[in-house]
């Protein structure tokens, strides 16, 4: 059974706590720290966008259609469905050509309630530019487009059905993701994403694994290693589009840059590359929650290994511990890195 790594505190006691585990890995596959069963293969879901997004870049895919920091930092989004954010997805379609019809991510509406608040009033209804998915898609599309124009085909006959576990672009983008975390997808348990995709379950020691490698470039082909390093400085220059406003990703990674790259993804997953101390990070929830666990363990892990000044302390003092208050607005209780977490990790 996983540790219990995150508490919910009221009156004194433990209301609630969600168990879990973690994996931090270095680029040749030492174990750093190593919380619960990290062998067990999981879904990773939106957690591998960086990873699903390197043949973007080292196709030479971005570079071909003029795709910026906006635009690659899309590509490696769950993100609001913001305004920002569905007019980007849209220009990186345009730029290869086509349009919004060819997303197969599917609509829902946007994250951001504010953003979907004034898509209503304005009776309109969302599109697949609104999906959190949307900048990932649309870097599939160039990337099929790109693959498309090598073999003198029609590009949108080309990546129709870009989605299906066989199609090039799909087979071009699990190899990536077999690459970075040494995992040999053909024998991995394989699933239905949210957007269509498949996701392939991968061990967290693996996952993190890739993530050593996506912040460092050791392990990785000279392509892959420089479309790793691209993504990131990317990702630095306009965390924005990666999540939205308000959320975990965007907030630590404006404030990090290029010493963080993060990634939740759904069910409790989570998982970032530390470039400076060559690790990478995995993170399971066992109960699949997001906001009140996982993040917080992100935190609890960022605040053991990246906090190096008073700002970074400020801002991991107010991402955990969580202060619970009721509709009065008084604190009842807190969500609180467990002891089996914080003894595991380094003291800084």
């Amino acid at each position: 059974m996983n540790p219990i790594l995150v508490n919910v505190r009221r009156g004194g006691q433990v209301e609630s706590f969600h168990r879990g585990a973690l994996a931090i890995v270095d680029a040749d596959g030492a174990v750093h720290t190593a919380l619960g069963d990290i062998d067990r293969p999981v879904f990773p879901r939106s957690a591998v966008k960086g990873l699903q997004a390197l043949p973007l870049v080292a196709s030479g895919a971005a570079e071909a259609f003029g795709l910026d920091d906006e635009a690659l930092a899309l590509a490696c989004a769950s993100h609001n469905g913001e305004p920002a954010h569905a007019a980007t997805a849209a220009r990186m379609l345009r730029a290869a050509g086509l349009g919004p019809e060819a997303l197969e991510c599917g609509a829902h509406w946007p994250y951001h309630d504010v953003s979907g608040r004034a898509l209503a009033a304005a009776g309109a209804t969302p599109t697949a530019l609104h999906n959190n998915c949307s900048g990932k898609h649309a870097g599939f599309v160039c990337l099929g487009c790109l693959m498309a124009a090598a073999q003198g085909q029609d590009p949108a006959a080309f990546v129709h059905g870009y989605v299906r576990p066989d199609h090039p672009v799909m087979r071009e983008v699990g190899a990536a993701l077999q690459a970075a975390t040494g995992c040999d997808l053909a024998r991995s348990p394989v699933g239905t994403d949210g957007c269509s995709i498949p996701t392939f379950a991968i061990p967290l020691r693996q996952l993190a694994l890739g993530f050593a490698r996506f912040g460092t470039g050791l392990g990785l082909s000279p392509a892959h290693a420089q479309a790793a390093a691209r993504l990131r400085r990317a990702v630095a220059a306009a965390p924005f589009m990666v999540a939205g406003t308000g959320r975990f990703d965007t907030v630590v990674m404006d404030h990090y840059r290029e010493r963080v790259f993060c990634k939740v993804g759904a069910e409790g997953v989570y998982c970032a590359a530390l470039p400076s101390h060559g690790l990478g990070v995995a993170i399971k929830m066992d109960d699949g929650n997001n906001a009140r666990a996982v993040e917080l363990v992100m935190a609890a892990a960022l605040h053991a290994l990246e906090k190096k000044n008073e700002a970074d302390e400020t801002l991991l003092a107010g991402l955990a511990p969580v202060r619970l208050n009721n509709w009065n607005g008084i604190e009842v209780g807190q969500i609180q890195p467990a002891p089996a977490l914080t003894d595991a990790l380094p003291r800084g």
